[in-house]
């Protein structure tokens, strides 16, 4: 009976050091800091005032959350913020039931007094919709998702019908307006935070010093160097698997491999191709890859002349040798681009006859529309890589030899990242290098924000590019709910689209990341973007 006692001690013993031993691991593990080499520095910490990947990184995928999201690595939506939501019969008024419990970060000298209600859901959308809203001007604000999209005209008004009630109030049917309030501009920003730095007069910092629900605290940002974040503990999907997250912010993208192999940080955006194939042999690197949601553009200004002649768009066009930048730029990653939408997204119109590599022809048209010596001109290539475009100066070089062949003489030039987007949203470019990688899966996250009028006005619609014709089709395809005729006319506004080319669509890229053996819990995000909640180590 003794030896009995003695080996049940022995047991519980044991089983006591394992449970503290595996305690023990798990807070390691924790407490360790989960490195991202990002690829770009931020233009702002407020996904309302952005449309670019770096700066939906550092703030709308980690400070903050939408009353909906998409599942993870997937497009389906699923409660976030709103624990569930009704749509009226006519498809005009949204009913969301909030979430309970919701606690806000506390940082600085500011420390919520009250949970996440409704207050905070209709601050957040009247800042960007009402023009007398006291923080509509801060910082000089544009909202070019918000305003691109008409969701000012769209939504005529957001009630409070309790502490945890809202309800949305458009002014017709919206097929895509579920899934647009899980894109980033409809992040969730504190409205008790609003009134503390107004009361002291610093209501600029809303959109640099952060609050929000998500997963991590924004606790300090060394411009164009790091960012550092600290997990939110009262966060509630559960507190992140990494405590803490610093963004190491390196543009050049042989030198973020160089630190993965080092060591020195544990997932990389946008590895160049070129890298891949050592990559994919290092035993220090996991390469993951899937076909990617997006198009990379050359925009042609088409207020500017002589961009505003369709015979000089459509020589751009026959004058490029695009087949030849998929090998030299992609390594052979990606697809000669045809039409503004990627082939994976529905509603893509394979029937379209793109333009071919044709010099010739290209002269022809130049002959036609008054430059039988060519002309000089400017073109902005990209600072950063972006999957749609990994190396813009590399490619910058290709399409100025292309078009020195058919006389036009070409300047490359470039600034910053947050500039480089700044001035193009002005429309101060003639040539502009940009792409698009799809937020939500519907085509008019492609169509209307990139090509649609208001998009001019709000600074997406970098070709600056307003065609009633083409305008009238994705206007009407929006208030169907039938996805069959929302098809038709898309099939339709890409043909538009080719005949009239505002741009030259250049490539469809696979998307890869290149990350640590020890991570775990990663997946790719169909949207191009980085979510780090789930990300732990081994």
């Amino acid at each position: 009976m003794g030896n009995v006692l003695l080996a049940g001690t022995v047991l519980k013993w044991l089983a006591l050091v394992l449970i503290l031993t595996l305690s023990a691991c798990t807070s390691q593990k924790r407490e360790k800091t989960l490195v991202y080499c990002s690829e770009g520095s931020p233009s702002t910490f407020n996904p309302q005032l952005a449309t670019d990947g770096p700066s939906f990184n550092a703030s709308s995928r980690v400070i903050y959350n939408r009353l909906v999201d998409f599942s993870p690595g997937g497009t389906d939506l699923i409660p976030s913020l709103a624990e569930s939501w009704e749509i009226s019969k006519e498809g005009r008024h949204y009913t969301f039931k909030l979430r309970p419990g919701v606690q806000f970060h506390s940082r600085g000298d500011f420390t919520p007094t009250r949970n996440f209600n409704a207050e905070d859901v209709l601050f957040s959308f009247n800042r960007q919709r009402d023009k007398e809203h006291p923080y509509h001007s801060v910082n000089n604000a544009g909202y070019e998702y918000f305003n691109s999209m008409a969701m000012g005209e769209l939504i005529q008004n957001i009630v409070a019908v309790d502490e945890r009630t809202v309800r949305f109030e458009l002014s017709r049917p919206e097929a895509p307006f579920l899934a647009n309030l899980a894109m980033d501009f409809a992040s969730i920003l504190s409205a008790e935070y609003a009134e503390h730095l107004a009361q002291r007069e610093a209501k600029e910092k809303i959109d640099w010093e952060p609050i929000g629900t998500g997963p991590y605290v924004f606790r300090s940002y060394v411009k164009d160097n790091l960012i550092r974040y600290q997990a939110h503990p009262e966060y509630f999907e559960g507190p992140a698997k990494v405590s803490r997250l610093v963004f190491s912010i390196t543009p050049e993208p042989s030198v973020r491999y160089q630190k993965l192999r080092a060591g020195e940080c544990h997932l990389v955006a946008e590895p160049s191709p070129s890298d891949l194939v050592s990559m994919r042999t290092d035993s220090r690197v996991q390469v993951l890859s899937q076909p990617g949601l997006n198009v990379g553009y050359v925009a042609m200004n088409v207020e500017k002349p002589p961009f505003d002649q369709l015979k000089v768009r459509q020589a751009i066009h026959h004058a490029l040798n695009r087949a030849s930048y998929i090998e030299a730029i992609y390594m052979g990653q990606a697809q000669v681009a045809k039409n503004p939408i990627p082939p994976t997204l529905w509603s893509y119109n394979d029937q379209v006859k793109d333009y071919d590599y044709n010099p010739e022809r290209a002269r022809e048209l130049l002959r036609e529309a008054g430059f039988p010596d060519g002309f000089q001109a400017e073109m902005w290539t990209l600072p950063v890589s972006r999957p749609y475009n990994p190396d813009g100066r590399k490619m910058g070089e290709l399409i100025q030899a292309d078009l020195a062949q058919v006389g036009i003489r070409l300047r490359l030039v470039t600034f910053d990242w947050p500039t480089y987007l700044a001035k193009a949203r002005q429309g101060e470019h003639q040539l502009l290098q940009l792409g698009w990688t799809g937020d939500n899966g519907d085509p008019d996250n492609f169509l209307n924000v990139l090509l649609g009028c208001r998009g001019v006005v709000a600074g997406s619609n970098v070709a600056r590019w307003c065609h009633q014709e083409f305008e009238d089709l994705i206007s009407r395809a929006r208030t169907l709910s039938d996805q069959g005729e929302r098809e038709k006319l898309y099939r339709q506004a890409q043909k538009i689209f080719k005949r009239e080319a505002p741009w030259v669509t250049l490539a469809h890229s696979v998307v890869f990341r290149a990350l640590s053996p020890e991570i775990e819990g990663y997946q790719i995000s169909p949207f191009g973007t980085e979510s780090f909640h789930r990300i732990g180590f081994k």
